[in-house]
């Protein structure tokens, strides 16, 4: 990506390449004035609401994270500001992949997607849109332990286990997500697309780490509250985007749970409000839940536990080795000892080597196109791991380039052939090539036969850690997963696009000031050409109340809309909030 823009923000120019790859461009000349009057109503709401419900980093936060009411955050200017707190921001198209989200986090740059919701889904929308995730999840990032949690559990969430059911379930969740935000979306290809949702997370089988740690996720990052249980306030960005949910999960129906680790037996629907929410005390028991479930994971746990996972997972996992070495590739096979312990390893298809997360020069996927297997453990009669062997004892053991070896491992497998290359990384043997290199295993079974080529032993006493992913992402994956299905892009007919002059004119005026009386225009075409719009007559009316203009069309369109709401009821709760908002307005510092 010799374009990327990296918004002159260090984390965003940190990114690893095939983070980049899902980036998109914002193109903010695309957001429309009803786009920017969806994003200001919105704004307005959460303002006046949440200053009494959301915990108490939120109204500063905004301002710290570059966002105001007025308009849609240009990324830029949230980059600047996020800069400051050791942040950084990216657009994207949609739903990303699980484990990539969780890697952003790893690298403290927010997520956002580029596009806004319609004016329809104005209260709440199942897909990602820029409110979800600038005035979520951007405000919260000022406090200092909350972040640290989030990029905390970004690390720990891009090495968690994911399973193909987890794949499938995203591009369900994505497709509907997209779907619904279609303007001409058709109702049976919806509920299509819900019932395919529903299906697969009644059929995901034993849920994955990734599934586990996406509960963990949506209870805290996305629906968090903090406090206490009779008294909480909210932190997660899902609520504190939605102007519906904000309001309705505080009340009684919906249960309050301290947050434990039992969180995790509590799955989500993404497309329904929340029966239950859990209160945590502070955001260091965030963090000590998370460790607690981490203990549980592969990654942590290593040896046959881990191996065995990755076999589940049938995706691309790394074994790493007590020595550093790190094995990344499908894993088929595992043998282990009457302990437990893994005494051989095996992948199919490609595979690669790595130290430190960097692949090792000559070991690539194309070198080890036909996967990799290798003994596990010490060898027999020697009271130190070979990885530690010195040179001395090296020599002592006869293992040195150009010589003929033959090992016995304590597991019995044996090994025979001449050692071309020894290598050591960190002070540790973590490879040792072998030509015409026979590897037997139990009852003479044939794991390596000197026909195959040449053989890399990988040394190492133990299996130490096992997670999804290669261990050098960019150089393994020269194209990672991303989805194929595309965000929905809208073409606006003449009646719509006169429709956003309008609200354009009524945005002019609150900006610039002047003359008033043009709105009574923009009122009468917007009553002859756009009688169902209602967003920009609260502005307009908003504008003659606060300026006493105009009164006669004032009660006029204070009449329609109070009509408006008590005739077409999915109207009232947003007309009566807007109203009350002209009588109640937000303090005028915190618009700028």
């Amino acid at each position: 990506m010799s374009d990327f823009n990296d918004f002159n923000n260090p984390q965003v120019a940190a990114l690893p390449r095939h983070l980049k790859q899902f980036i998109v461009d914002q193109h903010y000349g695309h957001y429309t004035p009803v786009d920017h009057a969806v994003w200001r109503y919105v704004m307005r709401q959460n303002y006046s609401y949440l200053k009494d419900v959301a915990y108490y980093p939120y109204i500063p936060g905004l301002q710290k994270a570059g966002l105001t009411i007025e308009k849609i955050p240009d990324l830029q200017d949230m980059n600047n500001a996020l800069a400051k707190i050791g942040w950084g921001a990216v657009t994207v198209d949609g739903f990303i992949p699980p484990a990539a989200f969780m890697e952003y986090q790893a690298y403290r740059v927010l997520v956002i997607a580029a596009d806004i919701r319609q004016l329809k889904h104005i209260e709440y929308t199942p897909a990602p849109d820029i409110i979800h995730e600038s005035a979520g999840h951007a405000p919260i990032i000022a406090d200092k332990d909350y972040h640290e949690y989030l990029s905390y559990f970004g690390s720990i969430g891009a090495k968690a286990m994911f399973s193909a059911q987890d794949f499938e379930l995203y591009e369900a969740i994505r497709a509907l997500s997209i779907l619904k935000e279609m303007p001409d979306a058709d109702e049976a290809e919806i509920k299509k697309a819900d019932e395919l949702v529903s299906w697969h997370q009644d059929n995901m089988g034993e849920p994955s780490e990734m599934a586990l740690l996406s509960r963990l996720h949506w209870w805290t990052v996305e629906y968090g509250l903090i406090g206490t249980l009779k008294a909480p306030k909210i932190y997660g960005a899902g609520l504190l985007s939605s102007i519906g949910e904000s309001a309705s999960c505080m009340l009684d129906e919906v249960k309050k749970l301290p947050y434990t680790i039992d969180a995790v037996n509590y799955s989500y629907d993404i497309t329904k409000t929340q029966p239950q929410l859990f209160v945590t005390p502070t955001f260091q028991n965030l963090i000590d839940v998370l460790e607690q479930f981490a203990d549980t994971m592969s990654f942590r746990r290593g040896g046959a536990y881990g191996l065995q996972k990755a076999i589940e997972s049938k995706n691309t996992c790394t074994a790493v080795y007590s020595s550093g070495l790190q094995v990344s590739g499908t894993f088929t096979e595992f043998k282990a000892d009457e302990r437990g312990n893994p005494t051989f390893i095996k992948t199919t298809g490609e595979a690669a080597l790595a130290v430190g997360n960097k692949q090792l020069k000559g070991h690539g996927k194309r070198y080890h196109q036909d996967g990799f297997s290798s003994p596990v453990g010490r060898l027999k009669g020697f009271d130190k791991p070979l990885e530690d062997f010195t040179a001395d004892d090296l020599k002592a053991a006869g293992i040195e380039t150009g010589n003929e070896i033959s090992l016995t491992f304590e597991s019995g497998v044996t090994l025979s052939g001449k050692v071309s290359k020894i290598s050591a990384e960190s002070n540790k043997i973590v490879l040792i090539k072998v030509e015409k290199c026979t590897v037997l295993g139990e009852k003479m079974r044939v794991l390596f036969d000197p026909s195959w080529g040449v053989y890399d032993m990988a040394v190492g006493e133990k299996i130490t850690s096992v997670y999804c992913g290669a261990a050098d992402k960019d150089a393994f994956l020269e194209i990672a997963y991303k989805s194929s299905t595309g965000t929905h892009r809208s073409g606006y007919d003449h009646n719509t696009k006169e429709l956003h002059k309008l609200y354009q004119q009524v945005r002019n005026r609150r900006h610039t000031g002047g003359d008033l009386g043009f709105l009574g225009n923009v009122w009468m075409m917007l009553q002859k050409f756009h009688h169902s719009d209602w967003l920009c007559a609260l502005e307009i009316m908003e504008l003659l109340d606060h300026e006493d203009a105009e009164p006669n069309i004032a009660d006029e369109i204070r009449q329609f809309l109070e009509n408006k709401a008590i005739n077409e009821p999915e109207y009232k709760k947003l007309i009566s909030d807007g109203l009350y908002l002209i009588k109640h307005p937000v303090e005028e510092k915190l618009i700028v």
